[in-house]
Parts: structure tokens; sequence; C-alpha cells
């Protein structure tokens, strides 16, 4: 067999980049329904989304001239940014002597000098060619230690944190890819490629916790599946983040649940006082025609009248945190949770870096331009002691706290702590025993390279909070903007699920997903074991997998001598599937609650199942070819996307119809490995 050539994938991703690029942009949602996205900002700026038109105007000249887009037009940017943008591009465009643009892009590029003429006036030209080309400033970086926001220094602008020294050793080592009629090189982007994205081969230290897929169980012998709930969605958009990149994710990166989770659902409003709905439905397995897919959803009930918040943001400002898709992304997020305050909310703002301190007092939502300047003047620079920060954080929380309101920590961070108490039973002891004060915890994940997403995961689950990947400001408008109610809000907790499968009906059953949540069957009636939360409107969605009895399968089963002294129970010839129960604390509460209900047996066809069962099918169908799952059958991609197509519905937000781009592009992807792999085994 042939050596991998590295180089060769590496040039067969860029390869594919470019051609994914001349396609439709892949967004988050592009809803006709959505406010504009022009959004007022940080300093009174203007925040552009990714799917903004002025954005995707400036990315298809980009694509179109120049060959690439900087990374900055990928995750949303300032009116400033886009007017240092807009410059380059016209820089670049100088060089193309042998290219001209068509009257229509040269009315395009006209008609955006105009709109921004205002920020372009404001950018700084800088002395030399190269820096003409990037728009970076000629000034000297600030020397590296405890962060501005500590030492209170007057912060240097956003433009000079790009050029640290790392940025500047980087300068002019590559050459952009330029379209192949264009003979003169041109200098690389202000920021490298391992900054969006790493191909094989590159250097990375991403961590993901192994995930070992669930088995199928026989009922005779196990006739419990017990289980926590999870309303968690960073793997679908760090799975996103992948393929947008050029590259299919790692295995371990691919939880099935939380890429269901990512699409709301629709499902029967609770009634009376119960705080969430259940719904459940049968049909047959698309993966599999022999098997049938058991689908239970919940719905949290809407809050008539929201719960006063007392925020504390909580900001890596450590080296790690440098790049454009980390701290300068982080400070547009959070702008826009900004505006969604309330008079009587109240922000607190924590940093860390060599050591923690304190931003922003308590500030009421009122003072949204105070909270916002300390947001924008964050820079990033020195260690990471990241329990240090948390703790900090904790402690301010807890001197606010509100006894009838959301008390919450909100951190965001690449999870990289590498200095200080930062062991994980250390972190999570420190979590839980604030978590039974009554303050959670959201964790929002950022970046690349050195992502530690397991120790993130880790956080929120012990905090009794949510976990959430910010890749672009599309998905922060996502996470902070269209679905704030249930990000902030806890409706219901210690959410727990337990489902007993009748032997006469089933022969065998498998948990798609949640491998990282299962419980003991005698946690169930534990109200002292933490499990998952659901937050006001939330949706979640759980599927089994089931062999009916009789059912000659090709799926191998465990193979268990027959017991001596048990001997089966009848189920007194039961019609029911499987029986469902659920327990779950009010937000406030000590004491569960018990919901009981039967799951009947069905013999329904996938074509005739209701849209929420043959949508979160589909979705875990992907996940299954993702991670090329021992139990995925037949399924293939456009199983995938011809299921999701029956399923789309009115996709007002846009989410379904990004999915369904998100799988082209993933099987565009799948040619590419099947071709690398061709010609490794070639002679």
């Amino acid at each position: 067999m042939k050596q991998f050539n590295w180089q060769r994938s590496s040039a067969l991703s860029a390869a594919l980049l470019m051609t994914m690029s001349a396609c439709q942009p892949l967004n988050i949602a592009q809803a006709k329904s959505q406010p504009q996205t022009r959004i007022k900002g940080c300093n009174a700026e203007s925040l552009l989304l990714p799917a903004h038109k002025d954005v995707e105007a400036l990315r298809k000249l980009y694509e179109q001239y120049l060959g690439r887009t900087p990374v900055e037009i990928e995750l949303g940017l300032s009116r400033t940014e886009f007017a240092q943008s807009l410059a380059q591009l016209s820089a670049g465009l100088e060089r193309l002597t042998e290219q001209s643009l068509s009257s229509e892009d040269a009315a395009l590029l006209k008609r955006l000098q105009q709109d921004y003429a205002t920020e372009l006036r404001q950018v700084d030209q800088p002395r030399d060619d190269r820096n003409r080309w990037f728009g970076l400033p000629s000034r000297r970086p600030r020397p590296t230690g405890l962060p501005p926001a500590l030492t209170g220094a007057q912060p240097a602008p956003a433009e000079a944190v790009a050029q640290s020294k790392v940025s500047r050793d980087q300068v002019g080592r590559a050459q952009p890819i330029a379209p192949t009629s264009i003979s003169p090189p041109t200098p690389e982007p202000r920021f490298q490629d391992k900054d969006r994205r790493h191909l094989p081969g590159t250097f990375n230290t991403e961590d993901y916790q192994r995930i070992n897929e669930n088995p199928f169980f026989l009922p005779q012998r196990t006739p419990l599946s017990t289980f926590s709930i999870d309303v968690d969605t960073a793997s679908y958009s760090n799975v996103r983040r992948f393929i947008r990149q050029g590259q299919l994710p790692p295995k371990d990166a691919v939880r099935l649940e939380e890429l269901i989770n990512y699409f709301d659902y629709d499902y029967a409003s609770p009634k009376g006082d119960q705080p969430f709905s259940v719904s459940t439905e049968v049909a047959t397995a698309p993966w599999n025609n022999q098997h049938k897919l058991v689908h239970i959803g919940l719905k949290g009930k809407e809050l008539e009248k929201e719960q006063p918040s007392n925020l504390v943001f909580l900001i890596d400002v450590s080296g790690s945190m440098k790049r454009p898709n980390k701290l300068a992304l982080v400070k547009k997020s959070l702008c826009l949770l900004v505006h969604q305050l309330k008079p009587e909310d109240r922000v607190s703002l924590v940093v860390y870096a060599g050591r923690a301190g304190i931003v922003l007092p308590s500030t009421p939502g009122t003072q949204k331009a105070t909270i916002m300047n300390a947001i924008d003047r964050l820079e990033a620079g020195g260690s990471t002691a990241g329990a240090a920060g948390i703790k900090m954080a904790y402690d301010m929380a807890e001197r606010h706290f509100l006894k009838n309101g959301n008390n919450r920590v909100i951190l965001a961070t690449d999870g990289d702590f590498n200095v200080g108490q930062s062991s994980d039973a250390e972190l999570e002891r420190l979590i839980e025993q604030k978590r039974d004060r009554g303050v959670f915890l959201t964790v929002l994940g950022y970046g690349t390279g050195n992502y530690k997403d397991n120790k993130m995961e880790l956080l929120a689950n012990k905090g009794n909070g949510n976990y959430a990947y910010i890749d672009t400001l599309l998905e922060a408008q996502k996470v902070l903007v269209n679905d704030l109610r249930g990000t902030l809000f806890t409706i219901a907790k210690d959410v727990k699920i337990q489902v007993e499968f009748n032997p006469q009906k089933v022969q065998a059953y498998r948990l798609i997903g949640y491998e990282n949540r299962l419980l003991r069957d005698q946690d169930f009636n534990d109200d002292q074991k933490d499990a998952g939360e659901i937050g006001s409107g939330h949706t979640i969605t759980a599927l089994y997998e089931v062999i009916p009895a009789g059912v000659k399968s090709d799926v191998e089963l465990p193979d268990i001598d027959p017991l001596k002294f048990q001997k089966p129970t009848s189920s007194s010839n039961s019609s029911d599937l499987m029986n469902l129960k659920l327990r779950y604390k009010q937000p406030t509460g000590s004491k569960s609650q018990l919901i009981s209900t039967a799951i009947a047996d069905k013999n329904r066809s996938i074509q005739a199942a209701t849209d929420n069962l043959k949508f979160s099918a589909a979705v875990a169908m992907y996940g299954m070819v993702l991670r090329d799952s021992n139990y995925k059958g037949e399924a293939t991609l456009n199983q995938v996307l011809d299921l999701a197509e029956q399923a789309k519905g009115e996709d007002l937000q846009g989410y379904r119809t990004a999915f369904m781009q998100l799988v082209e592009r993933s099987q565009t992807l799948q040619q590419v490995r099947a071709e690398e792999t061709k010609a490794q085994v070639s002679p």
C-alpha cells in the first residue's frame, strides 16, 4: 500500500472548498420572517450576520475574483470590519491586471463602497503594500501578559490584536488559492487556514470524549432503559464547522441526540400545570425495514411572564482566545444577548487569564451601552486559570442572587484550561455545589485547534445548564436571540426517562444516542441523582430502534445463556410495545413528580409517519452515516435527503433547508475521501 500523501489530501480539500464556495452559501438560517440582520452592537456599530445581503455580496466578489474568502466574512462582521475586508478586496482587485470586473460586479462593488463610505474613510491606511493588502495597521502590538481588562490599560484597537507576534510570523508564509488565470501570486489573507479548519495531518489538540455506541439489549435480560434528557446542541454546529471547512468530523464529535435536538419539532403544548407535554409515535425504521422506530417527544411550557435574570458573563481572555473565531466572536455574540435584556435584568462581567478579575460589577439591563462598552474593551493575552474565573463568577452570581429569578453564569471559552485548579473532579464539585444553591451554568464554546469539547460538555451537564457551540454570528443569533427563552429559563429540572419493554412484542431494542446520559435503573427513583433540564418552549426528542418479536433480523444480537433460576414473566397479552415513565422536579424543587404512559404497538410505514418522526429519523440517519455506525443498516446520504425533503415543512427559519445543504456537502466530502482511499491502494 502506498504511503498516504498529506499534501495531496490538503490540495484536494482546498479544491473542494473552492468548489463548494461557488455554490449557494451554507447558512444556518435564511428566514424571510426574521428581523433585519443589521443589529446595533458594541459602540453603536452594526453587526452584519453571514446571511446579510451585503456580506453575501462581498463573499461573492471575493470568491469570483480572488478565489478565497477571509474568515471574518464567514463568522460575521461589524461595519468597520466589513469596510476593512472591502478595502482588502479593492486592493486585491487593483493587482488583477489580467481580469476585469463584469459590469454587474463593478456596479455591486461601487454600491458597497458608497454604502460604507463613512467606515472606509475610518479604515487605517497602512504604509507598505503587504499591510495595504491585509488592511492591517502599522502600530506595534501590545506586550503579552495580563489582559488590558485587568490592568486598566487603554485597549488597543481590534486590528492591533490581529498583529500579535504569532500572526506576524504567519504573514506571508503561504500563498492563497487563486484562479488559474491569474499569474501574480498574492499574499496570505490576514489569518491562516488553521484559524478555520484542521485538515488531516495538521497539528491540533481538540479533545472529544470517546463514544461507545449503544448496542441492542434483550428485554428478557434487560427490560429497563434509563437515561437523562439532553438539550445541548453543540455537536451539530461543531459538525457543521468541520463539514464547511472541508473535512468530515471525527466520530466522537458526532453525538446523535445533539444533532436531533438542534431542531424544533411540532409537538403539542402542555396542558394544565404540567411543565411539558409527552408525544409518542411508532413507525418503520427507514434504515432497516425489518425494525421499528419509536419516537418520544417532549415540549416545555412557554413562560407567560419571564423571570428577571441575574447573569454573570464569564469570558476566557487567555492567549488561546486571540483568534477571530474566538474572543472577537464572543464579543459580538454577547452584544446580541445584551440587546435582549429587560430593565429588571442585571449583568456582571468576569474575565480570566493568568488570573481572574471583575470587569463590570452588577449592572441593570437599562444600561446597555455601559455593558457593551465593557465587553468591547476585552482583549486576549496570558495563560488560562479557568477554575479561578468560574469561582469568582459564581461568587458574583450569589452576591446578587434573585430569589424568584433566573441566576446563571454564562461561560464563553474554548475550554482549554491549563493553569490553576483545573482537574475535572474539582470543577465538578464546585459547579454541583453552586447548582444546588440555584445558580445554573450555560457554556458557549468557541474556536478550533485546541477546542476541549469533552470538558465543556461536562461542565454544562454538572451545572444544570446547556452547552452550545458558536461557529458564526448567525449561530449566536440562534442560541442567544431566537432560542433565548429556552436557553436561559428552566421550567423543569432533573428530567429522567425510564422505558420498560414488553418481551412479547420486543425481541431487542437500542437507544439512539444519549451514550453519556445513561443512568442506572435505580437512579430513576433517586431524587439525589442529577439529570437534564428543559427550558421554556424547548423540544426534546429521543428515538429507540426496536426489533419486533419473531423477526429474523440481520443485526447480530447478544448471545446470553438461558437463566436457571429466573422464569420469564407474562405481560398479560398486552398489546403495548413499551411503558414510558418520566420524573422531573420544579426548577426550585427537591421532590420529583412522576408521569407514566403506555406506547401501543403500531404497524405504520415511515411514509405514513408525521414530519416530526421523519425529520428526526433523517437527522439520526445522517449522524449514523457520519459515524459509520454498526447499526446504520442500508442508510445512505441520499436516503437522508429524500426523507428530510419530505419532512421539511414550512421551515420558516431555514434550519431544515440548511441541514439538507450540509448533507449535500457531506456527500461531496465522502466522494473526496473515497478518491483518496482509492489513490492510496492503487499501484
